[in-house]
């Protein structure tokens, strides 16, 4: 025994080895318990040798069956046989001649090139690595007239054979009899062999009587007189047929298989059992076998029934159940399953451990992952009883259990695609009860790397530099790692090759340059990559050098023709200082699509010859086009048509699916075959289906060439295994896959159960319903709608609502939120499940009632009977009363002119008021009223109203509010500051603007008037110069330049060209521009160097902004 471990060395150097012979078995035991192994058999290896035995010649008539026996020596492992002759060759075989599975060799007839004295049987001891042989058998063929002649000295000349051998009808060699049986085991390899002799040669087919063969497991040795089905299972069993045919007839046997098991594990064998005192807990040793095993079960390596009792164990078949463990029971179990084809043996450690909960996953650490990826965050536990598992994120306001998170039964929680929004903390809670174990992690969602400007493709004289780009955009919390490659490997070691954060630059290029160079940013969560070419031309010495696409390739040859690929070979055209950087081989199909050029594949530039894969039933014509930096070349002319043959399909139709369009049909759909794939004529396909799980044997039917076929008289809504398989005239396609599919779905039958409501609040409730099993449903389940409606208000004064609403909850939901309700207001809804075909029945409609809720605005406010110091306001209650009003409030305060708020006044109402009259009030003011409705959940909006008295008239009301918030006011706007402001500066710029004309007009002196109108109109609407905002003046230039300003007047006349020292001309059209009484003063005196002007003066009553104010007061 080796120290410290369990094997067993031993030493047969000095001894025999069968001393050693026999069954071996190791017992492992310590304080908690005893664990035996299987049993081990060690057997001694043996190659005997073959018995001396002499071998008579053996002579045969031509045309007869033939069997020489091998029969080596029986060995352990059995031997591998085979037959050879003297020059160690294997003897040829084939479906006249063949070797049995018991190493005999059988000819079915026998021909004259048979005879030979060299038949040798060779049995193969593989332990031993021997062979031994047996001796040679000689066998003479002889046909009628060697017979007759060799005969006749011992037979007075008389023929010993009148007639050659006739053809005959085959019979069985191998096995005897119309039937026999065979027995095989479960998961062994099942071998059945049928030899028949016959002339002609006899061929073997097998079948299944009861059944299909097992396509997958099945294959056939020795020219088909073998089946050799592997993995065998139950459903192998069964009769099998194999049938032997030529010309003359045929002949069956029939060989009955029963298939027999050893012990196997159903669902694994029994698991260790951790449990905590007082806890109840089973241990389970579930197999099967054929015939049924027994099964026994012993403790720490004796048999239970022999073991202390244990009253919190009790065994029953297959299962020991432990209630109510006590500490120190902890022990190892053996369940041993066992019948006449072998036997299982499992160790299970029961043990009871009282201990808290502790969390083994590293505390506070950070997993991080970028985003849209999947997130696993670990929480290893152990404790007994074994720990319940929770998680919760920052706040723990609730546990993380559905989407986005999934919660494994380790503990793990996983974020399927994970978010920035899912970074933070989270905490992870064991829980049994002994204790509460906690521990924190953090997840940290990343951006990820992304090149988002990759390097291109490079073409560089020799001797110039050359730059890649590859500007990449990534997590700033990563640290990336730029990496460049060329060829996918290592950057040459030269200084010419410089390296940035962003790019490559070669300096000096040389030929050895050229090659393909990658960027590779690396993080230590992701990666990115991009790669470019680089082609390094010759330097020209002039920039003269023309660069053209390059000719087209010639002498196109084809050579080595086989069935599914050509050699196709060509000479490259001229490359105009370009390098050819690939070719592309482009094929038409004359028989199918004539004039169509398709392309083939591509060659690198430095290759001229391509093997081209070929589809049968094709007849191919091949171009060549070569490709540079400057473009693709013309196409070559075409090789000669290259004809391919017809042949089976190699592929079957993609994109099956399975649906139905009514309640009991199946439609399958396919994506057909180009003509390209169907490798030949009369292209066909076998639609294959049967009901899953309930169906065994497949429904087919073979249609043409289309894309769908309709299966009537289905079952509602029952999944369907499909296959569709390509057929033409030379055969079929490769064994299908299976599809799924379902076949019509019908309205779903059932109404949801088990329907109740929970109210909130008053505007919102929640639905629970029981989902619909599948069978009801009768289709996809695409979701439940609720419908609801107001009944009526539960306010005696509110009209009845009857407008339905939906509310849609896509999936398998078992509730969902009624948001928006009204409250104080009577509800019904129903529930109702649809799926792909529409809806189900309603379940009975139910009804709930909301609780009050905040009342809404007083439908109206207005101010009535104002007086001096009193008024009165009236209102109509809220349209939404929303419950029991239980009362008002008003609320008013003093506005002054400045728009500040004077102190708030509060007066409580009753419910049943709808006025109020207010008393000692300030007269001359403005006062802002607010009021809103009350219920026992508080107060609603207010409908705010606003009015004024000016000096010692009435209150006015100015506006009413009807929304939540107070609305803009309209006030009378001559007792506003700024308006009267406003109103002064109008009166004084009116005033600035008349003294101006007036000292423009009363200009001293007489001059002409040298400047021109198209048009007069009143001075006061002149317009003014835009240097320095002053009215348009009368210029003294000799350029006779146009009146500057002066424009046409609306009646379209025309001022006279020439005019006189008067300003009457310019004063038409106006009223009130002087004095009240149409006069003005004023004289014009001046020099031919100078002027001076003596101020006009001019009488005009301005209009007063009191006046005016005034005035706007009695019109409002």
């Amino acid at each position: 025994m080796r120290p410290r471990s369990g094997t067993l060395v031993v030493d047969i150097s000095g001894e025999k080895a069968e001393h050693y012979e026999g069954v071996y078995q190791c017992t492992a035991r310590n304080e908690h318990g005893t664990a035996v192994s299987n049993n081990i058999v060690i057997r001694q290896s043996r190659s005997p040798l073959w018995s001396k035995e002499r071998n008579e010649p053996i002579v045969v008539q031509e045309g007869v069956s033939l069997v020489l026996q091998c029969r080596p020596p029986a060995g352990l492992p059995p031997p591998i046989i085979f037959w050879m002759d003297n020059n160690f060759q294997r003897l040829p075989q084939s479906s006249r001649v063949s070797q049995a599975l018991n190493g005999d060799l059988y000819f079915s007839n026998v021909l004259k090139e048979d005879s030979r004295n060299d038949y040798i049987c060779y049995a193969r001891f593989p332990h031993t690595q021997t062979i031994q042989q047996k001796q040679p058998i000689t066998v003479r063929v002889l046909n009628l007239d060697a017979i007759n002649e060799t005969m006749a000295a011992f037979y007075n000349d008389t023929d010993l054979f009148s007639a050659p051998v006739d053809e005959r009808k085959p019979t069985f060699l191998i096995p005897s009899g119309p039937s026999s049986s065979k027995m095989v085991l479960r998961g062994q390899v099942l071998e059945m062999e049928c030899i028949a002799e016959g002339l002609p040669t006899p061929e073997i087919s097998w079948t299944k009587v009861s059944g299909d063969l097992p396509a997958k497991r099945t294959s056939f040795l020795h020219y088909q007189k073998t089946l050799r089905i592997v993995n065998v299972s139950e459903s192998d069993s069964g009769d099998y047929r194999c049938t032997a045919r030529n010309r003359l007839g045929s002949v069956h046997h029939t060989i009955r298989v029963a298939v027999k098991a050893a012990p196997y594990w159903i669902s694994g064998p029994p698991r260790n059992l951790v449990l905590a005192p007082r806890e109840t807990g089973l241990l389970i040793c579930r197999a099967s076998g054929t015939p049924k095993p027994t099964i026994t079960w012993a403790m720490n390596g004796i048999p239970i029934e022999n073991s202390p009792k244990d009253l919190s164990r009790k065994v029953e078949d297959d299962t020991v159940m432990f209630t109510d463990v006590q500490t120190g029971s902890s022990a190892v179990y053996q369940c041993n399953v066992s019948n006449e084809y072998g036997y299982l043996l499992s160790n299970a450690f029961v043990n009871v451990l009282s201990e808290p909960p502790r969390v083994l996953t590293q505390a506070n650490k950070v997993y991080q992952v970028i985003r849209n990826h999947r997130a696993l965050i670990d929480c290893s536990s152990f404790g007994s009883p074994i720990p319940k598992i929770t998680w919760f994120k920052e706040s723990r306001s609730s546990t993380l259990d559905g989407d986005p998170y999934i919660l494994h039964d380790n503990g793990t929680l996983e974020v399927h695609v994970a978010q920035a929004r899912n970074s933070g903390k989270y905490t992870c809670v064991a829980r049994n009860t002994l204790g509460i174990y906690e521990n924190h992690v953090y997840l940290e969602v990343k951006e990820p790397t992304r090149i988002l400007k990759q390097p291109e493709y490079k073409v560089v004289q020799r001797g110039r530099s050359v730059e890649f780009e590859c500007k990449v955009k990534h997590d700033p919390s990563l640290i990336p790692t730029m990496t460049w490659l060329k060829d996918n490997g290592e950057l040459p070691d030269d200084e010419r090759f410089i390296v940035d954060s962003d790019s490559l630059t070669i300096a000096d290029v040389i030929e050895n340059d050229e090659g393909v160079y990658t960027c590779i940013m690396n993080t230590s969560l992701d990666h990115d990559s991009a790669s470019a070419e680089l082609t390094v031309v010759e330097a020209t010495p002039t920039p003269a050098v023309a660069y053209d696409r390059p000719d087209a390739p010639t002498d196109l040859e084809l050579t080595d023709q086989r069935e599914r690929s050509v050699q196709l070979t060509w000479t490259p055209g001229d490359e105009h200082n370009s390098p050819i950087q690939k070719f592309l081989i482009q094929y038409e199909d004359s028989l199918h699509h004539r004039g169509h050029w398709h392309n083939l594949t591509e060659v690198p530039g430095t290759k001229t010859t391509a093997r081209l894969k070929l589809s049968p039933f094709i007849h191919y014509t091949f171009r060549v086009l070569a490709l540079n930096a400057v473009g693709l070349s013309h196409p070559s002319f075409p090789s000669r048509m290259y004809k391919t043959n017809a042949a089976a399909p190699d592929e079957n139709p993609t994109g099956v699916e399975g649906y139905g369009t009514e309640h009991d049909n199946l439609v399958i759909t396919w994506k057909p075959l180009s003509g390209l794939q169907s490798n030949g004529p009369g292209l066909q396909y076998k639609v294959m289906w049967r009901q899953k799980e309930v169906d065994k044997e497949w429904t087919s039917v073979t249609v043409a060439n289309v894309s769908k076929f309709v299966v009537s008289g289905t079952p509602t809504f029952v999944p369907y295994e499909l296959k569709v398989q390509a057929v033409n005239e030379h055969g079929t396609g490769p064994e299908p896959a299976i599809a799924h599919g379902h076949s019509g779905e019908d309205l779903p039958v059932a109404a949801p159960d088990n329907v109740q409501v929970l109210v909130l609040n008053s505007s919102l409730a929640e639905v629970h319903w029981d989902p619909l099993p599948a069978k009801a449903i009768r289709g996809h389940l695409k979701g439940y709608k609720v419908y609801y409606w107001r009944e009526r208000s539960l306010h005696k004064h509110n009209p009845h609502h009857v407008e339905k609403q939906i509310l849609t909850f896509s999936g398998n939901h078992s509730h969902g939120m009624l948001p928006g309700l009204h409250p104080f207001s009577l509800y019904s809804f129903n529930i109702r499940v649809y799926n792909g075909k529409g809806e189900g029945p309603p379940s009975p409609s139910q009804q709930f009632e909301t609780p009050e809720g905040v009342p809404g605005i007083p439908s109206s406010l207005i101010i009535t009977n104002p007086n001096l110091d009193s008024l009165t306001l009236e209102w109509a209650p809220p349209h939404d009363r929303n419950g029991r009003l239980t009362g008002y409030t008003l609320k008013y305060q003093p506005v002054n002119n400045s728009n500040e708020l004077g102190p708030v006044k509060e007066v409580a109402l009753p419910a049943n008021e709808t006025s109020v009259t207010l008393l000692n009030l300030k007269y001359s003011t403005r006062y802002k009223f607010y009021l809103n409705a009350k219920t026992v959940r508080g107060a609603g909006p207010a409908i705010s109203q606003e009015a004024v008295t000016i000096m010692d008239e009435a209150l006015i009301p100015i506006d009413v509010d009807v929304g939540t918030a107070v609305a803009s006011r309209q006030v009378d706007i001559a007792t506003q500051g700024w308006f009267i402001g406003l109103m002064c500066a109008i009166a004084l710029l009116i005033l600035i603007l008349l003294i101006i004309c007036f000292i423009q007009r009363n200009k001293g002196g007489k001059y002409p008037v040298k400047e021109k109108e198209d048009a007069h109109t009143d001075p006061e609407f002149q317009p003014m110069k835009d240097d320095d905002c002053t009215f348009g003046e009368y210029s003294d230039n000799e350029d006779h330049k146009p009146l500057k300003g002066s424009r046409t007047p609306s009646n379209g006349t025309v001022k006279r060209d020439d005019s006189d020292d008067s300003l009457v001309d310019y004063g038409e059209g106006g009223d009130g521009q002087f004095n009240e009484d149409g006069s003005f003063i004023g004289q014009y005196s001046g020099k031919s160097a100078s002027r001076e002007t003596a101020e006009g003066h001019e009488s005009s009553e301005a209009p007063s902004p009191i006046n005016a104010m005034n005035s706007l007061n009695s019109f409002v």
